[in-house]
């Protein structure tokens, strides 16, 4: 039996998120279908996160496992014969049999995009939120520096309580300005539901003078979500890189 790693890009604005549901098209089902015409039999598709309706991703990883005996160049080209072109496979690798996406993932990167103009944009609109008000980046980087480290982060995520961990750690949040967007970009050990777009609406909220810089403490250490900022929408978030220990 093969353990085959992909890497995979993807457009999200057509999905329903990653992971498999009823009644709904997903990223996790149209990859494992093409795969499965490939190799002509069932596979079962792990991810290593599971990215939301609207969310995009340049660095996904995933894996299945195979008797098929197709060389992994010439996967790489079938799989992506079979697939819409919001979905890419970039890299095909045979990987150890022990190796599983999910768990034997160290970190991951993601990062938000916020178009910062009153004037909407037309060509990248499905991959940046717009917003016109005026935001201090000063304020929102000293605000960011405490989320910077190990805490509970259930003031930042939604659905928090379906979790019975909510420790976290972010081991970088970076922000910066290029032109008219922004970009945040936030690496941690995991993530709960919704957390980095939680992050990034208290975190506008800073640069917008509606929520003090030093207030981004209380915010955190009072585990609770009402008293954070707004959930910024979807389609400004991409996971950009999955992380793993080399050896």
């Amino acid at each position: 039996m093969r353990n085959i790693r992909l890497l995979i890009e993807y457009d999200g604005t057509n999905y329903a998120g990653w992971q498999y549901q009823k009644n709904a098209t997903t990223i996790q089902e149209t990859l494992a279908g093409a795969i499965e015409r490939v190799v002509q039999e069932k596979i079962t598709l792990y991810g290593a996160g599971r990215t939301d309706a609207g969310v995009h991703a340049l660095g996904q990883m995933a894996n299945f496992k195979t008797t098929s005996h197709i060389p992994c160049e010439r996967l790489l080209l079938a799989i992506n014969y079979y697939l819409p072109h919001d979905i890419t496979v970039k890299e095909v690798a045979e990987v150890p049999e022990s190796f599983h996406a999910q768990y034997f993932a160290t970190s991951k990167v993601y990062q938000y995009t916020v178009f910062n103009d009153w004037i909407r944009t037309s060509l990248n609109r499905h991959f940046c939120y717009v917003s016109g008000f005026t935001l201090d980046m000063d304020k929102m980087i000293q605000a960011s520096k405490y989320l910077i480290g190990t805490h509970d982060f259930t003031s930042f995520a939604t659905q928090s309580q379906c979790e019975k961990n909510r420790i976290r750690t972010v081991i970088n949040l970076d922000i910066k300005k290029e032109g008219k967007r922004l970009y945040f970009t936030i690496e941690a050990n995991g993530f709960l539901y919704n957390m980095v777009r939680a992050i990034v609406g208290t975190l506008i909220e800073v640069g917008r003078g509606k929520i003090m810089v030093d207030r981004m403490k209380e915010i955190l250490e009072a585990k609770n979500r009402d008293m954070a900022g707004p959930t910024a929408p979807a389609k400004g978030l991409c996971l950009m890189e999955v992380k793993y220990e080399t050896k």
